[in-house]
């Protein structure tokens, strides 16, 4: 760009470059950390399972560093996180704390993180057609469920 190019700009012009050239330096310099806009997610699915990997792309998509952790037995693990047996699927996930059991959309993982209800985490019971991961066109709405310590169940949000 030419000086008296640069000598035209108006203020909001010269403040907009500048804020470009910022965040162009804090994402392209080497040795600078990026910050994770989403944060990661740790997945449990066994090895034969695809349609968790479809939700974890699903996860990535969205901007979610997603780590997947393929176990022959998830029971453990469902134990540990205290998921109802009435609510447990095929995979079970970590995030933030929480514990997000089975194709949960973003959107609902989204408002769990932002408004951080009383509750050990959501879950969608079953693999519903259209749900995240599953295959299929939605027919029917389906439920994600938040589950708290005290063994209470609650709609958390309707997919229709």
């Amino acid at each position: 760009m030419k000086i008296e190019t640069l000598q035209n700009l108006s203020r909001r012009q010269a403040l907009c470059l500048g804020v470009a050239g910022f965040a162009f330096a804090a994402i392209a310099l080497p040795g600078r950390p990026v910050v994770a806009a989403r944060p990661a997610v740790i997945v449990y699915k066994s090895p034969e399972c695809g349609c968790c990997a479809v939700w974890a792309a699903h996860l990535r998509e969205s901007g979610f560093d997603v780590r997947i952790n393929e176990l022959d037995d998830l029971t453990p693990i469902k134990h540990q996180a205290r998921v109802p047996e009435n609510l447990a699927t095929c995979h079970t996930a970590f995030v933030d704390g929480r514990v997000v059991e089975g194709h949960v959309p973003v959107e609902a993982i989204d408002r769990l993180l932002t408004e951080r209800p009383d509750v050990i985490g959501i879950a969608v019971p079953g693999m519903p057609a259209g749900a995240p991961g599953m295959p299929g066109v939605r027919r029917e709405p389906f439920d994600v469920i938040a589950f708290a310590a005290d063994g209470r169940q609650t709609l958390f949000m309707r997919f229709r």
